[in-house]
C-alpha cells in the first residue's frame, strides 16, 4: 500500500539521519487545516519532530518524540490528508492519489535543528517599540505583540536588501503611504539612520489625525528629526519628490493610487503589499466571461483568488510598462498575517519604457477576463 510505503520511507530516513522534512496536504477533513509541515528540531538538546499545523489564519506548532510523530503522520493520512511529500537528502518521495513518485533529492544539505537559537533580528528593540505597545518597559516583547514584531522585522529585512541596490544619495525621501500606527515607519527610519548612518526624510502619510498625532509625539520623544507624519490620503498626497514609496495593506484601489504616485514620481523603488481586490473582481463578475475557467470561478472562493492574481498580475505588468523590474513574492508566512503578497518595483534604467509588447499583454489579459479598465491604468494615465 502506497501510504504504508510512504510512512516506512519516512521512518527509515529518520533512523539513518537523511530525513530533511515532510509535508502533508490535500486536506478534506472537517477542520480548517491546510497542511502539516514536519521538521526535526532540537529542544533542550533532545531531538524531536516539530509539527506545524497550518490553518487558514494561524499556525500551531507542536513538538513530539519521533515515535509519536510517526504515529501522528499515520493518523493524519488516515483522517483527511490525501497527499504527502517526503524530502530526504538522498531522494524525494511524493504520495498522491494512492500512488508514489520518487525523484532526485531537492534538499541535499542538513537543515538546522536548533529550536532554541537566538534569531538574528534586523530591528533593534528601542523606546519607540515600547511607546507603540510592542515591548514592555524593559524591552521584552509583549506576548500579544510577537507576531507584530516578526512582521516589522521581516519588512525591514526585505527593505534593507532592496535599498542596498540604490545609491545612497538617492535614499533621501521615503514615503510610507497609509502608515497607520507607524510600526514600519519607525523601524525603517531607525534602521536607515542608526544602522546605515544615513540622513533620509521618512514621512508617514495617514488619514487618521489621532494616529498622526501619536506618531509625531513618539518621533519627537525618540529625537528622530528626519521622521515626519502627515495627515492625508494616498490619492491626494503630493508624492512628487519620493525616491522610495511604500504602501502596506492599502485597501483595494488605494494600492493602485500608491503605485501610481511612485510611477509618476519616477521613484527608484516601489513596494506594496496589496489588501482587497474588489475592483477587478467586480468587473470579472459583471463581464460573465469565464471562458475555459468557468469550472473554477463559479466557486466564490476561487473567484476571489483568481481576482487577486489577475489584479496583482496586471499591476506587475503596468509597472514593467513604465520601466520597472518587478518581483512578486510571499514576504511572510500566513502564520503571522493573511495579507502576505508583496509587489516590488525597482526602476530599471536599461528597461525600454512603454514597450508595445507589454501593452499588448495588458490588453490581452483584460480581454480574457472581461475587464474594461484596471484602476492603476486610470491613475497613471495609461
Amino acid at each position: 500500500m502506497a501510504t504504508a510505503e510512504f510512512l516506512n520511507a519516512a521512518r527509515e530516513s529518520l533512523a539513518d539521519g537523511t530525513f530533511a522534512k515532510l509535508t502533508l496536504g490535500h486536506y478534506t477533513g472537517k477542520e480548517d487545516l491546510k497542511k502539516i509541515t514536519v521538521k526535526k528540531v532540537l529542544v533542550k538538546r533532545e531531538e524531536k519532530l516539530g509539527f506545524t499545523y497550518t490553518h487558514k489564519t494561524k499556525d500551531i506548532v507542536k513538538n513530539y518524540d519521533v515515535a509519536e510523530g510517526l504515529s501522528r503522520m499515520k493518523d493524519a493520512l488516515g483522517n483527511g490528508f490525501n497527499a504527502g511529500n517526503l524530502f530526504t537528502r538522498e531522494f524525494d518521495l511524493a504520495l498522491d492519489g494512492g500512488k508514489l513518485r520518487k525523484s532526485a533529492a531537492t534538499i541535499t544539505e542538513p537543515l538546522s535543528t536548533d529550536h532554541d537559537r537566538a534569531k538574528n533580528r534586523v530591528v533593534e528593540k528601542k523606546q519607540y517599540l515600547h511607546d507603540l505597545g510592542v515591548t514592555d518597559a524593559n524591552g521584552n516583547l509583549l506576548k500579544s505583540s510577537q507576531d507584530k514584531f516578526r512582521q516589522i522585522d521581516k519588512y525591514v529585512e526585505i527593505l534593507s536588501g532592496l535599498i542596498k541596490n540604490i545609491p545612497q544619495n538617492k535614499i533621501q525621501n521615503i514615503l510610507d503611504m497609509g502608515s497607520g500606527k507607524g510600526y514600519l515607519t519607525f523601524a525603517l527610519y531607525d534602521y536607515l539612520s542608526s544602522t546605515l548612518k544615513l540622513n533620509p526624510v521618512v514621512t508617514g502619510v495617514e488619514y487618521r489625525q489621532d494616529m498622526v498625532d501619536l506618531c509625531t509625539k513618539i518621533a519627537a520623544k525618540s529625537h528622530y528629526d528626519g521622521l515626519k507624519f502627515k495627515q492625508g490620503t494616498i490619492e491626494n498626497y503630493d508624492a512628487s519628490n519620493a525616491n522610495i514609496l511604500i504602501a502596506l495593506h492599502a485597501c483595494d484601489t488605494a494600492t493602485d493610487d500608491a503605485i501610481a504616485k511612485g510611477i509618476i514620481a519616477n521613484a527608484k523603488l516601489i513596494v506594496v503589499a496589496p489588501c482587497c481586490h474588489k475592483q477587478i473582481r467586480g468587473e470579472m463578475e459583471a463581464a460573465k466571461n469565464p471562458g475555459d475557467l468557468e469550472f473554477l470561478i463559479r466557486h466564490g472562493i476561487f473567484m476571489e483568488r483568481q481576482a487577486e492574481m489577475v489584479t496583482d498580475g496586471l499591476r506587475a505588468l503596468i509597472l514593467e510598462y513604465f520601466g520597472y523590474t518587478v518581483k512578486v513574492f510571499e514576504f511572510i508566512s500566513g502564520e503571522h498575517t493573511a495579507k502576505n503578497v508583496m509587489i516590488v518595483g525597482t526602476k530599471n534604467p536599461k528597461a525600454k519604457p512603454k514597450d508595445p509588447a507589454i501593452l499588448a499583454k495588458i490588453t490581452d489579459t483584460k480581454a480574457r477576463f472581461g475587464i474594461k479598465t484596471h484602476h492603476l491604468e486610470t491613475a497613471t494615465g495609461l
